[in-house]
């Protein structure tokens, strides 16, 4: 049984999907809940949603590219709550379809900036805070711990998506550099690579035709989607003493579709 009572956690891209699966799970588990992202009505939602089920949550409209809205979002948690326990760095986006030839410099900076730089810089405010309540602790003696949302497509690749891939790619490094920077602060660090999941970005990765969700559930052995709780199951683990002894890991859980 997790317990994370007495626990802060921030969910960055908690507005939807596996973001919001996870705010929801912390919150079941007793963790106070700060969540984060562009969209505020959507954000408000998750808020509600956390409430019904009689947790504690927050939501701060926040663009995880600027490290100024992310140090203001740290700090609200902060004055809010008191402290950060728990970081799950899930914003992201999916990149359209094309060759690398056809790929231009603005997707290059919106890819990046997206799904590499939001990760560096929430991790920089995350860890210093970690740092500065003392040790990394928990009140209960465990480490403070940091999951972010790489991909299959951080370990193997596809093509037409080249720059998706490599920003995926440099999560894993970002996590396992980290990792063990931090170690010896009490900080774990590791990452959850989902494979196709039942969220909106597979909406946009398939144009919404059922024929092409149909054959990417295909692809995994299990014959089916993910669900975006089956992704928070796995994060939550991670955020937990549960995993004590797990940093610099990257955890699949994809249906078996790494194995082939």
């Amino acid at each position: 049984m997790i317990n994370l009572t007495g626990k802060v956690a921030i969910v960055t891209g908690g507005t939807s999907g596996i973001g919001r699966a996870a705010a929801i799970a912390y919150a079941q588990q007793g963790a106070k809940v700060v969540v984060a992202g562009r969209r505020v009505a959507e954000g408000e939602e998750t808020v509600r949603m956390i409430k019904a089920v009689r947790g504690d949550a927050i939501f701060v409209q926040t663009d995880v590219t600027q490290a100024s809205a992310v140090k203001a979002t740290i700090d609200r948690a902060v004055s809010t709550f008191g402290r950060i326990d728990i970081a799950f760095n899930n914003a992201g986006v999916f990149g359209e379809s094309a060759s690398l030839l056809d790929q231009t410099d603005d997707e290059y900076d919106r890819m990046m900036n997206a799904n590499v730089k939001s990760v560096w810089l929430c991790m920089k405010y995350e860890i210093a805070q970690m740092i500065e309540q003392g040790n990394g602790a928990f009140a209960s003696g465990g480490t403070t711990c940091i999951v972010n949302t790489a991909s299959i497509l951080a370990t193997i690749a596809m093509p037409n998506i080249p720059l998706y891939v490599a920003s995926k790619h440099a999560v894993v490094g970002l996590t396992k550099a980290t990792a063990l920077q931090y170690a010896k602060s009490g900080i774990r660090v590791n990452a959850v690579s989902p494979g196709a999941i039942a969220t909106e970005m597979i909406e946009q990765a398939t144009g919404g035709q059922d024929e092409a969700k149909a054959y990417m559930a295909g692809l995994h052995p299990i014959g089916r989607l993910g669900k975006p709780e089956e992704i928070a199951n796995a994060v939550l683990w991670l955020s937990s003493d549960a995993a004590s002894f797990v940093t610099g890991e990257t955890l699949m859980v994809d249906g078996g579709f790494v194995a082939q």
